[in-house]
């Protein structure tokens, strides 16, 4: 109580001297609990800790940044799963489909994981204090594979030069490391990011066209812990040994670390609210207690909180669709709601806004499910994409000869071409042309980052066509050949995944910013669960229908071509059906303290 009557003597202190631009008014506090500071916490300053700058751009000095910690997350997440399936394949002597399905499920839980810590941070521990605990547990998972290479005990074999079959006890040790670091990239990832974009003000539209930036250049530097971990970490453990990479990323996880908690005066901090299920919850028990009222006539008859009683957070507009769930809000005692607020039960008596907060998160779901195609195809680059590349010709000049999980920087150079012309080049020209901040709405970036998935596939299934061509001839196909396909998906990841980014931690509750930013990670794991899935079905299939299996133990007896027609049909079908969605979605926007959506006018709801 005395802290908030600080926080109000504050704001009240200043008023009439700029008071309300020396302030941050989002409910956020600063690492003592006050009103942020708007000159001394946030926005570049802030992100300094988080992102490190790298190089400046024409306008803005601290707008292109490198990662610290997130950099050396990125980096130690794509040493290992880039080169994941030829350490299983090599050291731990599995076949084909059993190391790209272990690749899958491992990348699968982690990127599912991030829902279960973006949910314990948003509602209970905070984004900061999760981060700083799941980066604990991720350091302690990357010095348990570092023990495995080195301590005599742990190792695969006495004797690497002659191992017919790895211990018992390294795999043990191998999948417990492996698994850790899963666990923390779940609190890590979702909590980082959002809590980067924390950085920056809606309210304040200096701030508010820097956050629109944000999420490209965050993606940008993460391409640079991509590319790090693809070339120097992947080259490392072919030519010098897996040991010796992964105590690299241990030592560079752990200064980083520090790094991280070194800008605590900076940062500006959202307060956790509790579970943001509860509210949901509510809405439901109230709208089926009430289902047999008739449904008001006018909206605005039903039960919303005063803008001068909503001490934080925004207000949403009222919206037509899901129309059931506006009973939850329909005021049964009027005289007992003017007596007094405490006789009201919220399992019984919802606000709109809280209705349309749910409304928000169910109209989530069919745009998630359209998305899992597009995950399913980027599960390829990490697995058959990598596996193509070790049977290849992987000289490309003479006397150097580059791992085949290096092919796959050629994802991040395109992701960072895309983001470039995007933001420097793109958004200036849709800005002048729509007169909006955007330029584009979110879900037409996503569409349009889809359709590079169908042309990478297309490309991949005609470019492994032509390598089990010349194989028969018993001539290797020069590596670069895979390429276009890496190329045309990075130029994909640019546009749809940066867009999932920023349409998920954008279009959920204010409450809900780490798990908004969980749901787009969990496209990707989702995606690779489906990928294993598809390849378990195909296979059998395959093998019942015609005697031989498209995914063989020799690559050059598979029919990898086969399987990415498949996946460019699914594609293509998936996009179509994701245009229909997109048009008929409603979007919220911000105006000052106040949120309304988009198409309020349009389904004849009551705006705000």
């Amino acid at each position: 109580m005395e802290q908030e009557m600080e926080r109000r003597e504050r704001c009240h202190g200043d008023e009439g001297e700029g008071g309300d631009e020396k302030w941050v008014h989002d409910s956020s506090v600063d690492y003592k609990g006050r009103i942020p500071l708007r000159a001394s916490t946030g926005v570049w300053k802030a992100a300094f800790f988080i992102i490190r700058k790298l190089v400046s751009n024409f306008s803005e000095p601290s707008t292109i940044f490198c990662p610290a910690i997130e950099l050396s997350e990125r980096m130690s997440y794509f040493g290992l799963s880039t080169d994941l399936i030829n350490y299983m394949s090599i050291v731990l002597h599995q076949d084909l489909k059993t190391a790209a399905k272990n690749v899958n499920y491992w990348t699968g839980v982690t990127t599912v994981m991030p829902l279960l810590g973006g949910f314990l941070a948003d509602a209970y521990t905070g984004r900061f204090y999760t981060v700083l605990l799941s980066s604990l547990v991720y350091v302690m998972g990357l010095i348990l594979l570092t023990m495995s290479q080195f301590i005599p005990r742990l190792k695969p074999c006495t004797n690497m030069k002659h191992c017919g079959q790895p211990k018992k006890i390294h795999e043990v040790v191998f999948y417990l490391g492996l698994y850790c670091v899963s666990l923390g990239t779940g609190g890590h990832k979702p909590c980082l990011e959002s809590f980067g974009a924390d950085q920056f003000d809606d309210n304040d539209p200096v701030e508010r066209k820097k956050k629109m930036s944000y999420f490209n250049w965050w993606n940008f530097a993460l391409c640079c812990g991509l590319l790090a971990g693809v070339t120097v970490i992947v080259y490392v453990d072919l030519s010098v040994g897996w040991g010796v990479s992964y105590l690299i990323l241990t030592l560079c996880m752990a200064f980083t670390i520090l790094t991280f908690y070194a800008g605590k005066a900076f940062y500006r901090y959202q307060l956790p609210e509790g579970s943001p299920l509860t509210p949901m919850l509510q809405v439901l028990v109230a709208a089926i207690a009430k289902r047999n009222l008739p449904h008001p006539s006018n909206p605005d008859s039903l039960y919303e909180v005063p803008k001068s009683h909503k001490s934080k957070g925004k207000l949403l507009c009222h919206t037509n669709k899901l129309r059931f769930l506006d009973k939850a809000a329909i005021i049964e005692d009027m005289e007992g709601l003017q007596a007094g607020m405490k006789n009201q039960s919220p399992w019984r008596l919802v606000t709109v806004t809280k209705i349309e907060e749910l409304k928000l998160v169910l109209n989530m779901i069919p745009i998630w499910l359209t998305t899992l195609t597009f995950g399913l195809c980027v599960a390829q680059a990490s697995t058959f994409f990598i596996k193509q590349g070790t049977t290849m010709n992987r000289k490309i000049i003479k006397g150097v000869t580059i791992p085949s999980g290096s092919i796959y920087s050629l994802s991040a150079v395109g992701m960072i071409i895309s983001v470039t012309i995007y933001e420097r080049i793109l958004v200036p020209l849709l800005r002048r042309a729509t007169r909006t901040e955007r330029g584009i709405k979110i879900l037409q970036r996503i569409g349009f980052g889809m359709i590079f998935s169908v042309l990478s596939m297309t490309t991949a299934a005609m470019v492994e066509r032509k390598r089990l061509r010349l194989a028969e001839r018993e001539i290797a196909m020069n590596v670069l050949w895979l390429a276009p396909q890496y190329l045309i998906l990075g130029f994909g990841d640019g546009f749809t995944l940066v867009g999932l980014q920023e349409y998920f931690y954008d279009q959920v509750p204010d409450s809900m910013r780490s798990l908004g930013i969980a749901f787009y990670l969990s496209v990707i794991g989702v995606g690779n669960f489906c990928s294993s899935f598809l390849i378990t079905v195909v296979d059998h299939a395959t093998e019942m229908s015609s005697g031989r299996s498209w995914f063989r133990e020799d690559l050059n007896k598979s029919r990898l071509d086969n399987f990415y027609w498949l996946l460019a049909a699914m594609s293509a079908l998936n996009l179509c059906v994701f245009v229909f969605l997109a048009k008929r979605y409603s979007y919220k926007s911000v105006e000052g303290m106040v949120v309304v959506v988009a198409d309020c006018e349009e389904n004849g709801g009551s705006c705000c």
